[in-house]
């Protein structure tokens, strides 16, 4: 296995990039048409690529051809065929065409848009499909652009709990001081996924303040509102503080929604963050049958959701909104001098990095604007 020339790559030729280009869209299309003749799960056994491939990079350029056949003859067989018809793991086939031409638009024009001048286009249509969105789902106005509030894309929902549990650390650290991050607690049920104990443990909370609430099949498996503020006094009494409760609608293990209004009063009462985790199931609100599921949503403070599931946007892309933006900002934000956009243009356009945890981003907004055109 090689490399392919310079020239296509290296100098985007035009005629070499147009056949090249053709060439691997109908090796993608002619995956599909055979995906059901693999077996979904790769039968490879660890280190079988050792035995395939060169151990140091080729010396000589490859045609593509002769990469694409090693593809078929070494990658395939030990992929595990998520877009198979015949996949139910984890979540089931996420790919469109409208996906597809969205992600190579982006992969194609190749913009960096951490900040609103480093290309004004991916900045704006990132904030209006955010709008579109919420809106879809009949977000509160709050929550979007137009009502104060804002979205953001992240790669995954692990990203969004990450920078909502820095947000609201630093909200209550400035309160409280510094020295006391040991004494934060953050809530939810048992079902909720791994993401949130490995969010607590990046931004500096102990993970023994990880209240991991159980859940029973008598309830459908949804976190009960009574065990949530039991565990919220007997903290208190403790002397620790309250910070975070995370709801899920639609968890990883069975699918189980929990109770968003009657723990989204809970929050309010003790002054916590509620997070919703609506990254499997939320996109299923957009209809109105299931919409009830959002019941109570105008009481948090977040809520994450991926179209890279049942939105069929491709991997990968997460919604997160959030009702005060400046809380994310004040947290995530830097502003070295070769980041910063004109000052008369500062206070007037969004400057995504400092809505994520890195600094660089992709283009995922024009996926998700061709899946909603």
């Amino acid at each position: 296995m090689g490399s392919l020339s310079t020239n296509t790559f290296s100098f985007l030729d035009s005629d070499g990039f147009t056949n090249d280009s053709k060439m691997v869209i109908d090796f993608i299309a002619d995956y599909y048409k055979n995906i059901e003749n693999y077996p979904v799960q790769s039968q490879v056994k660890p280190g079988y690529l050792l035995t395939k491939l060169p151990d140091t990079a080729p010396y000589c350029p490859e045609s593509l051809e002769d990469v694409l056949k090693d593809v078929t003859d070494s990658i395939i067989p030990g992929l595990t065929h998520w877009q198979s018809p015949n996949f139910f793991a984890y979540f089931q086939a996420n790919a469109s065409t409208a996906g597809f031409v969205g992600e190579m638009l982006c992969t194609g024009l190749n913009v960096v848009g951490f900040n609103w001048i480093s290309s004004p286009a991916a900045t704006e249509l990132e904030s209006i499909v955010m709008d579109w969105i919420g809106k879809m789902l009949k977000l509160p106005s709050t929550f979007l652009f137009s009502g104060n509030g804002g979205g953001v894309l992240h790669g995954s929902t692990c990203e969004a709990i990450v920078c909502t549990l820095a947000a609201a650390r630093d909200r209550t650290l400035r309160n409280i001081g510094a020295e006391n991050i040991a004494k934060l607690v953050v809530y939810a049920s048992d079902q909720t996924h791994s993401t949130l104990l490995k969010g607590v443990k990046l931004v500096g909370i102990p993970s023994s303040n990880f209240r991991c609430l159980s859940t029973s099949f008598s309830s459908e498996f949804s976190l009960s509102p009574q065990s949530l503020e039991d565990a919220i006094e007997n903290d208190i009494k403790a002397g620790y503080v309250p910070l975070f409760i995370c709801a899920t609608v639609g968890t990883t293990a069975c699918g189980a929604v929990d109770p968003v209004m009657d723990l989204g009063k809970i929050a309010r009462k003790y002054n916590l963050w509620f997070h919703i985790d609506a990254a499997y199931a939320g996109s299923a609100c957009i209809c109105p049958e299931f919409r009830h599921y959002l019941d109570g949503i105008e009481l948090a403070d977040s809520l994450s959701m991926n179209p890279h599931k049942w939105l069929l946007t491709n991997m990968e892309c997460c919604c997160l909104w959030v009702k005060q933006p400046r809380l994310l900002i004040e947290s995530l934000s830097s502003n070295p001098e070769y980041l910063k956009n004109n000052a008369s243009e500062s206070n007037a356009v969004v400057d995504y990095k400092d809505w994520q945890i890195a600094l660089s981003r992709r283009f995922r907004a024009l996926k998700l604007w061709a899946c909603d055109s």
